[in-house]
């Protein structure tokens, strides 16, 4: 029997605001509201809202806990502090990734995680079974909700709130609104200069409510799970179960920059290490369709008469007009960047060309 899905804090408002739904990692989320193509260029060109509640949320307290975190995910919190935050992977022993994660650094002795949805529970209880005895993990998915303020006006809509804004990249600032505590940080998903604010769950509507007014004031839009898609595509970031999954390994995501190489202990450290040394057996790729056709995942893509890889992602661009897709492509075809490949799209062949993502240039900093 199907799980019942999850409802975020703000769905009422949604709806009352036109939103259209669809389940995603088990939750039921807006998708769109004046339209995909609408909500990404607004992103691009000026600003947007999106409620990214579904998000996971998580943390660790007690003597150590940035320690632990350290020897425990890939990334290096060495190269942080208080008031940061940190792309980083939470692997298997065998290299694969349990989920691709935000690690902000409260203190020593607290660590607050952000993992996709679907994969929270997987992360603690990964963290919780090698954590010694005088740490805390606790998962906290109902404790805050995430709203993100993506595009060139972001900073414009959390000045006229009050909000903090001169904060560099990845790095984030405690603040209040109207009486509501809210963390924000310079951080997102869309290659835009943008913010992800974390209020308390039960109060974010006050959060949401007047960001709402203050984006459509900077000639913004509400955006959905649509636009954030096809964002985040256009900047070949990787997505849980697309690029990264228990069977695909940082490395081959291209997300070795997010491994500290030469800490002593993480999660999966030995594996990663054996292939970083061997080179892994194959690799995300960008394609874009030079004619027409909508790349999707799953297709087989092909060298001539034979097979190289398969799409992970794929869309229609808003920005470039044409099809792209994220795609795994064996290295031993030695495929290179320029080179002609064909997509399989429902028994037609769609000429790509190979290109090292991003499509678009990013401008998150």
């Amino acid at each position: 029997m199907p799980e019942e899905l999850q409802h975020g804090p703000l769905e009422d408002r949604h709806r009352e605001l036109g939103a259209s739904f669809a389940e995603f990692g088990g939750w039921l989320m807006p998708v769109s509201y004046a339209g995909t193509v609408s909500e990404h260029t607004a992103t691009r060109t000026a600003v947007a809202l999106f409620d990214v509640s579904h998000l996971g949320k998580a943390s660790l307290r007690g003597p150590g806990a940035a320690q632990f975190v350290n020897a425990a995910l890939t990334n290096d919190l060495g190269r942080i502090g208080p008031g940061k935050a940190q792309y980083t992977l939470c692997c298997t022993e065998s290299g694969g990734v349990i989920d691709d994660l935000i690690a902000y650094y409260v203190a020593d002795d607290e660590i607050f995680l952000v993992p996709n949805a679907a994969n929270t529970a997987a992360v603690v209880a990964a963290l919780q079974q090698a954590a010694p005895a005088e740490l805390t993990i606790s998962d906290e998915h109902r404790s805050y909700a995430v709203l993100a303020v993506q595009g060139p006006r972001s900073t414009e809509v959390l000045d006229e709130l009050g909000l903090p804004t001169g904060m560099d990249y990845m790095g984030y600032a405690d603040a209040e609104f109207s009486g509501v505590p809210v963390r924000v940080c310079r951080s997102g998903y869309t290659g835009e200069h943008g913010y992800e604010l974390l209020p308390p769950w039960e109060s974010a509507g006050v959060v949401f409510d007047a960001l709402v007014a203050a984006v459509r004031r900077a000639d913004g839009q509400l955006a959905g799970l649509g636009a954030r898609d096809t964002l985040r595509t256009e900047m070949g970031y990787p997505l849980h179960g697309h690029e990264l999954s228990a069977d695909i390994s940082p490395l081959q995501a291209r997300c070795g920059w997010a491994i500290g190489w030469k800490k002593e202990a993480f999660f999966g450290r030995d594996a990663l290490l054996a292939e970083k040394s061997a080179g892994p057996q194959r690799v995300v790729r960008g394609l874009r369709a030079v004619g027409r056709g909508v790349l999707r995942p799953d297709l087989t893509v092909s060298d001539g008469d034979r097979k190289v890889g398969v799409t992970t992602s794929g869309t229609f661009s808003p920005t470039l007009k044409v099809g792209i897709a994220l795609a795994l492509i064996d290295t031993d075809a030695d495929v290179q960047d320029g080179q002609h490949l064909s997509v399989d799209v429902r028994g037609r062949a769609v000429e790509c060309e190979v290109i090292r993502p991003p499509f678009v240039e990013p401008k998150t900093r």
